[in-house]
Formats: structure tokens, C-alpha cells, sequence
């Protein structure tokens, strides 16, 4: 049975580094639920254990929070922001810092891939009318968003994961993280700046690559967005001030809102990442099935015994930034949240997992979401052009990660 349950595990974990099977019409979502299927079907682990294996508050605190950003994507709070933004009289580089405040800041709250999906389709366009190059602002969207929603237990997925299973204080959490949380959007701008080195307006002062499509974007319904940032503000206060379980302040908050007269519920559930969920149900299952072997375990007291002690800062760190580049960050983060023990941990874990997700365009859905939304506008972004600007910033803001935590444990 531990052969079955290992080649089941290297399966789906081969399946997160390619993004599928070969040969088989399955996307990471559904290698992770066949997965679970086929641990449960070979009786691996049973049905009441794998149900056990789902860590249901951090799956429900993530479908609270996805319904909270549909209810500001439906009001066209992103879409309204984005144009403000776009409108502002300021140069290209006041114009790049306004963007890498405001990406970041939202994304602490609503999630970077949300952000990333509503505002790059209305920022490439208005870069374009604007008849500047779309590329340098679309990178900086998908870095800021990405070093940004590290700020807080709910800006990413994988931040929710360790503060529910590691059942961090969200205030704690937030007051470890800002300082290199904003010296990281610092480095983004000014790296930024650095590579366009001072050519930002399109070449030929033409309109694009190709012709632009005009973006629908969401007209502003003042009532929905003051009902999805009160109730946002109100959730947000209930997790700083109070200890009241964060999943269930989130879900009364989703359903105070999925409660409209105006705005039909089918709408709002129509734009929850469903897969997303379902993906972390399969891992759960899969991940559980093989902890019940004892092989992560002894694995770790091997590595232990040549010296490389996960539960120490440095080797976590390393671990964190390989595994998230090689099977993406939230199953990198579910593979070492079961060794994360020491007081820090959670911190580095959530940082280096969220700041790595910049290295390469696979590295993080909010990139891919970028890169696809200038693709759809005729501005094309190859691996190399976003290597280009996420390597240095990587590294650049893993450095900070590296000399902060460095200090906070001297």
C-alpha cells in the first residue's frame, strides 16, 4: 500500500510541475482530484479520513473572500479604480508608482489573482490609448499584486492555508510582514523604472502591436461597492480586534452580501474560483493519505541526520522558494506546513512562497492572468521579457525576506 500511495503522490505532485498528464485532458485542478479519487478508490485512505484530511476552515475562509471580491468586481469597483488611475495627470514613472501602491494595497485584501483579472484587461488599454508601452505597467501589476497580497493572512491562498493551520494572530502576522511587504513594492518600482530605462512611450508612437480591443468596462454601482467594502472593512476589524473565528466573521460577511435584492446570487457564485477549492480538497486528501505512511517523516529525520534541519529557518527558506518553483506555492506550502515549527516559521513561509511566485511567468496565476490579458490586446509578453523585470525582483525581495527575518532572530 505505500508503494500505491507514493506512486500516487509523484503522480499528481508530477502533474503540479507540468500543469497536467501527459496524455490526459487534466489540468492541475484535475490531477489533484483524480488524485484524491484514487486514494479514497484504493482504499489508501478511507472516505471519513479524507473528509477529516480537508482543513475546512481554510477552504471556507477562501470561498468567503472569493465572494467578497466577486461582489467588487460585479459593482465595478477594480474597473473604476483602474480608469481613475490611468487618468491621473502624472508621469510614467509617478503613473508606475500610483499602480504598485494601489495593485499591492488591494491585493492585501482581495486576493492578487482577483486583482490581476480585473484590473489588467482596463490597464493595458488605457496604456495604449495612452499610447505607452502596456509591458513595464503590466509587469509591475502582476509583481506588486503578487508581493502585496503577502501583507495579510487573506491575500493569497496559500496565506490563508498557514494562518488557519498555523493559527496565526492576523495582526501579528501583519506587523511582521509590512516593513518587507512595502520595501518590496519600493524595489518593484525601482527596478521597473531601471529596465525601461527612460523609453516608455510605444515604439513609432502608434497604439500597440496589434489592434487594441476596446475594454466593457464594469460601470461603477455605488451601492454594491459601499456594501462589498463595508462589509470587507467590517471582516477586517472583527480579525484585528477580536478572536472570533476568521472563517465564520468571512462567511456571515459572504452572506450578508450574497443576501440582494438587486444583485442575483447566480452572478456572484458564478465568478468563485471553483476549481481553486476543489484543488485544495484533492491535495488535502492526496497529502494526508501519504503522511499516514510515516514517509514524509522519516524523509525529514534522514535529512536531518546530513545536517539539513527543516525545522530551522534557512534550509525552510530554500526548501520554500525550490518547491514553490517547482510545483507552484500553495502545494509547496502544504508539502512544509506539517515540519513548520518554529515561531517564524509562519511568516517566512507565507513571504518566500508569495515572493517567489515573481521568479518566472508559471510561478504565480496572477502572472499568467496578466501575461494573458495584454495576449488578448495584441501586446505579446514571452517568458523572457517577464524573466527580465520578475528574476531581479525576485531575488531583490527574497534578500529583504532573507535580511529581516536575519534580524528579527538576532
Amino acid at each position: 500500500m505505500t508503494t500505491v500511495v507514493l506512486t500516487i503522490f509523484v503522480l499528481v505532485y508530477l502533474g503540479m510541475i507540468l500543469g497536467g498528464l501527459p496524455f490526459l485532458q487534466l489540468d492541475r485542478t484535475g490531477v489533484a482530484l483524480l488524485g484524491a479519487i484514487a486514494m479514497i478508490g484504493t482504499e489508501a485512505i478511507s472516505v471519513d479520513a479524507a473528509a477529516q484530511a480537508v482543513h475546512l476552515p481554510t477552504v471556507l475562509l477562501l470561498f468567503a473572500f472569493m465572494v467578497v471580491s466577486a461582489q467588487m468586481q460585479l459593482g465595478g469597483f477594480y474597473d473604476w479604480v483602474t480608469l481613475r488611475l490611468a487618468g491621473l495627470k502624472l508621469g510614467p514613472p509617478g503613473l508606475l508608482a500610483a499602480l504598485v501602491v494601489v495593485s499591492g494595497g488591494l491585493s492585501a485584501v482581495f486576493s492578487n489573482d482577483v486583482v490581476c483579472l480585473a484590473v489588467a484587461p482596463v490597464l493595458v488599454e488605457a496604456c495604449l490609448r495612452r499610447r505607452l508601452d502596456p509591458v513595464p505597467f503590466a509587469l509591475a501589476l502582476a509583481c506588486a499584486a503578487n508581493i502585496g497580497s503577502a501583507a495579510t493572512l487573506i491575500g493569497n491562498p496559500q496565506n490563508m492555508l498557514i494562518g488557519q493551520t498555523l493559527q496565526l494572530h492576523f495582526g501579528g502576522y501583519m506587523a511582521e510582514a509590512l516593513l518587507p511587504v512595502a520595501v518590496g513594492l519600493g524595489l518593484t518600482w525601482a527596478l521597473v523604472v531601471l529596465s525601461v530605462r527612460g523609453r516608455w512611450t510605444l515604439a513609432g508612437g502608434g497604439t500597440g502591436p496589434g489592434p487594441a480591443e476596446n475594454a466593457e468596462a464594469v460601470p461603477l454601482d455605488r451601492w454594491q461597492t459601499a456594501k462589498g467594502l463595508g462589509v470587507a472593512a467590517g471582516v477586517l476589524l472583527a480579525f484585528l480586534f477580536t478572536d472570533w473565528p476568521r472563517e465564520v466573521v468571512a462567511l456571515v460577511g459572504a452572506g450578508l452580501l450574497l443576501m440582494s435584492r438587486r444583485m442575483r446570487s447566480s452572478r456572484v457564485l458564478g465568478l468563485v474560483d471553483w476549481e481553486l477549492l476543489v484543488l485544495f480538497v484533492g491535495l488535502f486528501v492526496v497529502n494526508a493519505a501519504l503522511q499516514h505512511t510515516g514517509l514524509p517523516q522519516r524523509l525529514v529525520a534522514d535529512i536531518a541526520a546530513h545536517g539539513v534541519h527543516l525545522d530551522q529557518p534557512g534550509p525552510m527558506a530554500l526548501a520554500t522558494f525550490v518547491l514553490s518553483n517547482i510545483v507552484s506555492n500553495v502545494p509547496a506550502v502544504m508539502l512544509l506546513l506539517p515540519v513548520a515549527t518554529h515561531p517564524l516559521d509562519g511568516p517566512l513561509l507565507a513571504l518566500v512562497s508569495t515572493f517567489a511566485g515573481n521568479l518566472f511567468i508559471v510561478g504565480s496565476i496572477a502572472n499568467i492572468i496578466v501575461v494573458d490579458a495584454a495576449r488578448r490586446r495584441g501586446v505579446v509578453i514571452d517568458w523572457r521579457r517577464h524573466a527580465a523585470l520578475g528574476v531581479p525582483v525576485t531575488l531583490a525581495t527574497l534578500a529583504v525576506v532573507a535580511a529581516y527575518l536575519a534580524w528579527r532572530l538576532g
